[in-house]
């Protein structure tokens, strides 16, 4: 019997619900929410294929705002409820949607096992560096000394850079984008969706209200282009306005280098690996700061493994395959049994 090919050729704007979208003015999950929809149209995912799942905090209002299935779970247990969707309907396209806080805090240890297990799950991770849903406190992401409601003489720990932990909990797929880059957005979530295995997406994103301006050096017009590096398998990492600048790699240490200076071609930059399995350069990619380098954008790390689902999926289809009991009822009457008459 053959199969109805389903074509899907949805506009960007058909996959919003009839919601009205309740965001402030100028919050950056629209580019966000614009970015998913493009990107779902591009890859022609029909709307009963995907499925957005949330935790608690703004940018987990928005499986409301989809014209898909979706869920509204608890405080930081996304990970758990988009882990048992993908198992139970491995053909659907998972999307988690979740915050600094709501991931990195109290869903911190969901986090880790969700990335360490590798289920087949786009996270998409909104990192404004505070609570603004509950009104302005510092989050684990928030930058040493930030002043905040929770931390009036200003915050004395060092924040998580979601980058390091998602690689040091093996994270196969480590990608970093701008909300102000609509493009860049879509190109790393298509990649995001086309990866088999835990997508972790780190979305530099702004609270207008509670942390506005907080990735400003990086996004603002004069000075991204010396505060980017957008990383391209394959490509060497050159950044600036006239793509003049560039990574090199000294000895152990990576350092920043100009084209024609001192010696210095093409040649000597570094060159973005994102499928090798050695993750030290990729790790010191995320871990590149303000002030002496660019921030490191794109897909940081791409690697092929066996997915969770897929693993358990195989696992119960071998006991199907070779297990000595047809059926319960054939467990239960097994070994030593006797009957009441």
């Amino acid at each position: 019997m053959e199969t109805e090919t389903i074509q899907c050729l949805l506009k960007p704007k058909e996959y919003g619900s009839d919601q009205e979208v309740k965001w402030c003015p100028g919050c950056g999950d629209y580019a966000v929410l614009n970015a998913v929809k493009k990107t779902l149209s591009e890859l022609n995912i029909p709307k009963e294929k995907a499925t957005f799942i949330s935790g608690i905090g703004c940018s987990s209002r928005f499986p409301y705002y989809m014209d898909c299935y979706g869920f509204h779970t608890i405080h930081g247990r996304a990970a758990g409820v988009a882990t048992g969707t993908k198992i139970a309907n491995p053909d659907l396209s998972v999307w988690m949607v979740s915050g600094d806080g709501d991931s990195l805090a109290i869903g911190g240890n969901h986090f880790i096992h969700a990335v360490r297990r590798n289920v087949d799950i786009n996270l998409l991770l909104f990192n404004n560096e505070i609570y603004g849903l509950t009104k302005g406190q510092y989050s684990p992401t928030s930058e040493k000394g930030k002043v905040t409601k929770s931390s009036p003489h200003g915050t004395v720990e060092e924040p998580f850079n979601p980058g390091e932990l998602a690689l040091g909990s093996n994270s196969r797929f480590f990608a970093r984008v701008p909300d102000t880059d609509v493009k860049m957005m879509v190109e790393v979530f298509k990649q995001a969706e086309q990866h088999k295995g835990f997508s972790v997406v780190e979305i530099l994103q702004n609270c207008v209200i509670f942390n506005d301006k907080i990735h400003a050096t990086l996004t603002a017009k004069e000075t991204k282009a010396d505060n980017q590096l957008f990383l391209k398998h394959g490509e060497p990492m050159l950044f600036g306005a006239e793509n003049t600048k560039g990574i090199r790699l000294n000895g152990l240490e990576l350092e920043v280098v100009t084209i024609g200076e001192n010696g210095i071609t093409e040649a000597d930059i570094l060159v973005h690996d994102a499928e090798n399995e050695n993750k030290t350069l990729q790790y010191m990619l995320t871990q590149m700061k303000l002030l002496e380098f660019p921030v490191a954008m794109g897909v940081i790390r791409n690697v092929k493994a066996t997915t969770y689902d897929e693993a358990l999926h195989n696992q119960r289809k071998h006991e199907m395959e070779n297990s000595k009991f047809n059926s319960l009822d054939d467990l239960f009457l097994s070994g030593n049994t006797f009957k009441v008459k």
